[in-house]
């Protein structure tokens, strides 16, 4: 009933659609009668049965051109849920047909939406679902593929046989099948053909979990099974616009936070998670997982007063140095710390404490390597096919197409996920500038122009936009925060003005001026008192944070005490003027993590921070200040509020380079609410430094940097000043401060006092 090149084209896994082959067949001999023929092939098999549970019977098979070929007709109006019994050798199971289920999960909707690139939720639809199909439960799999000759599914529930479960393709795009019997935790990957016949074993790219490394295969897992507690959180979140809030992030890449020993019980809550150990670099060390950091990261960072956690990517990287940029599998957090349920678990313990998580997201590029998007269906899919587009030599990794729909479609859907399934609260993206210029560290003759002859990458740009406002359209509330290091325009901008939409961007050129005039001998800095106001001529123009990252200490560039000139005692002092100075200037702020304490040593993504720093006083010190500073932040308005408005900040003097010394307002929603804050950025205190202010009264000292409890010479204002009314700085009245050396003081008016006062003075 089946020709021979039929078989052969199972056989050879050759076929595009097994399902026109094997599985029931109706056959119709005249009016009078109706059956139906099975087929299957089963490599290693030496006999089979076609068996009928609810009649109870069996019908032996028979091999057909082939020993593993087999087919047999059975005599019935109606064949459901049969099943096959199969000898191989001294084993004998019984198992369900994969061709016996022929209902497709995705429709054609689906596949026309995703063509367009406007399924926002393809990932419900791609990669492996755990599922029932006319009473039998399985895994459904469906993977994108369009250039591959054929695909099958690699899996423990198949000894890891392509031939046993080959795929069909859908929409001459998308490869899809049901294995029945498969579950939660089978590991899998795709077995992809290509038109010469060369094979390539890939993991799911919309896999949710992979194994550890070195292993590569993606593992079947339920996102579906944890109970959030957040949603006041997460109601809340949607009513908030969090430019008019604190936001104070504390950057932190979890590998190398802290560790503890491969001996420890692990702490997880599913019991099957094994211990991973650090590295070769540090024997005896293990990770700690998402359900050991809630428990001792979280603390630490709400004891600092950090707004947000930002966690350097956590998807899914073969390579531990390249600490997670390099990503394979974008929809999986990574299995070193534990199960997607326990990463579920620390957003939802970060929430419970009223902290907010921002991720760092990957679009710009992928690695390379052989089980992940490279080359993925034999053809360039995801990223270019020319080289001058498709590569970033530099870093060894490859460029994502997003011209094509598809391509698009699995990143946007990718950015949604994160928010959708883990009730993150942020994403940063990385490298945007890597994105937007087609001529990215790339010299002449090795870039394309674009259609207009010019250097920027207008899909790419097109790509932003549109992550955006799907995001904000989705998840109001949330942030999307651009790592651009460049003048492109209207970063920040909403995507209706033409901007990229995201709502933050770093302020790289700040991070720069500041950390270029910190590292000069304080004697100099008089000849670059540019580098302190320059930023306030544009930092209006987009909505900018404020960023001391990791990539400012590693690489030789030294960590930030190293930076600072001087003797010991500067070296701190400096640090506190240089946190007290970005906190009380326009934009949010982001610290990364062992610059709170102090730490000497470079950042080293094998190793621990060095806290065995905090048993001496001056990091204990510095500590005490981060976190002093946090507190005072997020209690005063005028320091947020305003961020990104003109009026939000004003110069009280920025001309006194002779004594490196700045002085500015900040400025609330409400009138009332004002900071006076001024800056020394030499080791020379001034016993009487006049500064005009705009109201008279008592002028509170909230913050001093130089103060002795974080470890400076205790020289300062006795808790504040008095007004006099003698005008200066083109303002009404003035004050008469002890400015400390390399310190830092921020004013409040105390109304309540000064209106007593007036008061009595009145009557």
């Amino acid at each position: 009933m089946v020709a021979p090149e039929q078989v052969d084209r199972i056989v050879w896994n050759l076929h595009h659609d097994p399902f026109e082959i094997l599985g029931p067949h109706l056959v119709d001999s005249d009016d009078s009668t109706r059956g139906w023929v099975v087929r299957a092939y089963l490599p290693q098999a030496e006999a089979a049965w076609v068996v009928r549970p609810d009649a109870r019977r069996e019908y032996p098979m028979q091999s057909v051109h082939n020993p593993h070929f087999f087919e047999c007709e059975i005599p019935v109006p109606d064949l459901a849920n049969y099943q096959l019994r199969v000898k191989e050798a001294e084993r004998e199971r019984v198992i369900y047909d994969p061709y016996a289920f022929r209902s497709p999960k995705l429709s054609e909707f689906d596949l026309h939406l995703f063509s367009e690139g406007n399924h926002h939720r393809i990932y419900e639809k791609l990669g492996a679902h755990v599922t029932t199909i006319d009473g039998v439960s399985g895994v459904y799999f469906a993977v994108w593929a369009p250039n591959a000759r054929n695909v099958s599914v690699l899996g423990d529930f198949n000894s890891w046989d392509g031939r046993k479960h080959q795929m069909r393709k859908r929409n001459f795009s998308v490869w899809e099948l049901f294995v029945p019997d498969a579950t939660y935790g089978a590991s899998y990957k795709y077995e992809i053909k290509n038109w010469e016949g060369h094979i390539y074993e890939k993991t799911d790219p919309y896999g949710f979990h992979q194994e550890v490394r070195p292993k590569t295969a993606s593992v079947v897992a339920d996102l579906e099974d944890y109970s959030w507690n957040d949603s006041e959180w997460l109601e809340q979140r949607r009513h908030t616009d969090p430019l008019s809030k604190p936001v104070s992030v504390y950057e932190v890449h979890l590998g190398s936070w802290l560790h503890t020993s491969i001996d420890d019980p692990v702490r997880s809550l599913n019991d099957n998670v094994a211990p991973v150990q650090v590295s070769d670099y540090k024997p005896g060390a293990r990770f700690l997982t998402y359900y050991e950091l809630a428990d001792k990261l979280i603390p630490y960072v709400k004891e600092l007063g950090f707004t947000h956690v930002e966690l350097l990517p956590i998807a899914e990287h073969p390579f531990d140095g390249s600490w997670g940029y390099q990503v394979t599998g974008y929809y999986a957090p990574t299995s070193r710390f534990g199960t997607p349920q326990d990463f579920m678990y620390f957003v939802d313990k970060c929430h419970e404490n009223g902290i907010g998580v921002i991720v760092d997201w990957v679009p710009g590029h992928f690695p390379k390597d052989g089980h992940g998007l490279a080359f993925f269906d034999g053809t360039h899919l995801y990223e270019h096919g020319d080289p001058r587009k498709g590569e970033h030599k530099e870093w060894g990794t490859l460029v994502f197409n997003y011209s094509r729909n598809e391509v698009r479609n699995f990143l946007v859907a990718n950015a949604v996920f994160w928010f959708d399934k883990y009730h993150i609260d942020g994403i940063r993206v990385d490298a945007v500038a890597s994105m937007l210029y087609l001529d990215y560290q790339r010299k002449q003759g090795e870039w394309v122009a674009n259609e207009y002859g010019g250097r920027e990458n207008l899909e790419a740009a097109e790509f932003l936009r549109q992550v955006n406002s799907v995001l904000f359209g989705y998840y109001p509330g949330v942030l999307s925060i651009a790592e651009e290091s460049t003048d492109w325009p209207m970063v920040s901008w909403p995507t209706y003005v033409g901007g990229l939409g995201f709502n933050l961007k770093w302020n790289m050129g700040w991070m720069h001026d500041m950390l270029d005039y910190f590292h000069m001998d304080p004697w100099f800095r008089q000849f670059h008192q540019n580098n302190i106001t320059f930023s306030m001529w544009y930092f209006h123009s987009e909505n900018y944070m404020l960023a001391l990252s990791h990539d400012e200490i590693v690489h030789g560039k030294s960590n930030m005490l190293g930076k600072m000139p001087g003797d010991e005692w500067q070296k701190f002092a400096s640090l506190r003027a240089l946190y007290g100075y970005m906190f009380a200037h326009p934009g949010k702020k982001t610290l990364f993590s062992c610059m709170e304490y102090g730490q000497w040593n470079e950042w080293n993504v094998w190793a621990d921070l060095d806290w065995w720093l905090l048993q001496f006083e001056p990091h204990q010190n510095l500590k005490r200040f981060v976190g002093d500073l946090n507190a005072l932040y997020c209690r005063e308005p005028a320091l947020y509020e305003r961020d990104f408005e003109r009026d939000g900040f004003a110069w009280i003097d920025c001309s006194d380079n002779r004594h490196s010394v700045v002085s500015f307002l900040r400025r609330g929603k409400d009138p009332d609410e004002l900071i006076v804050a001024v800056c020394n950025f030499t080791p020379q205190p001034h016993s009487h430094y006049r500064i005009g202010v705009p109201e008279a009264g008592f002028y509170s000292e909230l913050l001093n940097s130089d103060a002795g409890q974080y470890g400076g010479s205790n020289m300062g204002n006795m808790g504040g000043k008095w007004t006099d009314e003698w005008a200066y700085h083109n303002q009404p009245y003035s004050l008469d401060l002890c400015l400390p050396p390399l310190g830092v003081l921020l004013f409040k008016r105390d109304r309540d006092r000064s209106e007593t006062v007036e008061t009595e003075a009145e009557s």
